[in-house]
């Protein structure tokens, strides 16, 4: 990427989540993708709903290793 794209990618990190999700939609449209916007819609919503639960510590989250080992441990005898 160049700077712009750089710069430009770093605004976009810093706005509140609904605002990249809206950010997101738009810049999905106008690659002509196909979508169901109704099924984007959903997605959404529970996208939003996650972070909000992590944001205010009603879920905790897993770190991604730890899963990851979880699931190795768990079915490392069944292979």
């Amino acid at each position: 990427m160049n700077e712009i794209t750089d710069k430009l990618l770093q605004e976009a990190l810093s706005l509140p989540s609904h605002l990249r999700s809206a950010l997101i939609d738009k810049l999905i449209e106008s690659l002509n993708v196909p979508i169901d916007k109704e099924i984007d819609d959903l997605w959404s919503m529970e996208a939003e709903k996650r972070v909000d639960e992590v944001n205010s510590s009603k879920i905790k989250s897993i770190p991604g290793e730890k899963v990851i080992k979880d699931i190795h441990d768990r079915f490392s005898n069944e292979i």
